[in-house]
């Protein structure tokens, strides 16, 4: 039997669909229509029969390499391809929801996807839960016989929570809900939501697929009956189509995803481990740190711990010292970008939210996140001294 391939091989090359001229990247077609060689052939794309593309608003063959090559990476039935992280999120509740049903949400979730699950859904009649989700007796008593999905980020944006994937996903099924999974600070590389249990897993694909903040993109992966159906059919009429362009850029930052969250990962955890060590932080989290809260689950569910790092220093004052001191990292509300980039959430990514709210998930003014990038290591070491030296 021929041993498989490991996932940095298939990243090279699941997916690739030569045509006659044999090129060794993969083609880009820039193209929204497809021509079709008699009106039989027409109405067999219409009504199925024949599974060749109708429109890129459906599927591309650029995008449809990008799909098959990421669904191999996450071990996936099949993947829908979108414009961004957000339109998978959307999609992933829009397309399985009605009026009357009812959503359990980990309450620690990026500002854009809390709007979402509380302000958004709800206006559409459905009812929505949210927990704290490292606490399974929460998950435990917000289910209904209504609830139709459950719905976390592990780790969480900013804080780097850990929940427990598996044991949300028996609570999920065993009270008849699907789970969804956003995976981005894990990465597919680090974490596999689907061989956990999960039902869905979501990326933000600008992040660490993309790679080096050029474009942006989403998908969602599961099992072929849910992303070729009620997932397929939601984005068909609502039109929130991954560029070809777009998904071309993607498939070749596929090729070096390894290499590179190996590489940011490595990173991560020397500043990490510097930080913690520094009597001007007055916390440092990272799920791979003996001291994080939840260390021992972070190590079972991931094999490393990431590439963001969050630190807390005295108050917004001191953060914004730290911040503005920075040389080599910069300024952004990205993630997962080739270049370190700094976060100050309460004014950024999560200033909708209230303060309460904030710091109920301990977003507190001084919370920095930081996302790590392929710098040499002693030189990003330098530039966080510089920061805290700055911020007193």
């Amino acid at each position: 039997m021929t041993k498989p391939l490991h996932p940095r091989t298939r990243m090279i090359h699941d997916g690739s669909d030569r045509r006659g001229f044999g090129e060794m990247s993969e083609a880009l077609y820039l193209t929204q229509g497809f021509a079709y060689d008699s009106a039989e052939t027409a109405e067999a794309r219409f009504d199925g029969s024949d599974p060749g593309y109708v429109y890129a608003r459906y599927g591309n063959p650029t995008v449809g390499m990008f799909e098959e090559r990421l669904a191999s990476l996450e071990g996936a039935e099949a993947c829908f391809a979108m414009a961004s992280g957000m339109a998978a999120v959307n999609a992933a509740m829009f397309s399985q929801l009605k009026a009357g049903d009812h959503v359990v949400a980990a309450r620690a979730l990026f500002g854009s996807c809390h709007y979402i699950v509380d302000s958004l859904l709800p206006r559409f009649g459905v009812q929505t839960t949210l927990v704290d989700g490292r606490d399974l007796d929460q998950w435990r008593a917000a289910m209904r016989g209504e609830t139709k999905l459950c719905f976390l980020e592990s780790p969480s944006n900013p804080t780097l929570e850990i929940i427990d994937i598996a044991a949300v996903a028996e609570i999920a099924h065993a009270g008849g809900a699907k789970l969804i999974v956003d995976n981005v600070f894990a990465t597919p590389c680090f974490q596999h939501p689907l061989e956990l249990g999960a039902d869905l897993v979501m990326y933000s694909t600008t992040k660490h697929i993309d790679g080096q903040g050029r474009c942006l993109g989403g998908a969602l992966l599961g099992d072929a009956e849910t992303i070729r159906g009620p997932v397929m059919e939601y984005m068909k009429h609502t039109g929130a189509a991954l560029s070809p362009f777009n998904a071309w850029v993607m498939l070749k930052g596929l090729e070096t995803i390894h290499l590179r969250c190996d590489a940011q990962a490595r990173n991560a955890e020397a500043i990490a481990r510097h930080l913690s060590a520094h009597g001007a932080v007055k916390r440092a989290l990272y799920p791979a740190l003996p001291d994080h809260p939840q260390h021992d689950l972070a190590m079972r569910q991931m094999e490393r711990g990431g590439t963001v790092v969050a630190l807390e220093l005295a108050d917004k004052r001191a953060a914004f010292a730290f911040i503005n001191a920075l040389k080599i990292a910069k300024i952004s509300n990205n993630l997962g970008d080739a270049k370190t980039i700094v976060t100050h959430p309460t004014t950024t990514t999560h200033q909708r939210m209230t303060e309460d709210d904030r710091l109920a998930l301990g977003i507190t003014p001084g919370l920095i996140r930081m996302s790590v990038g392929l710098e040499d290591t002693d030189d990003l070491l330098a530039d966080i001294d510089r920061g805290l030296a700055a911020a007193g």
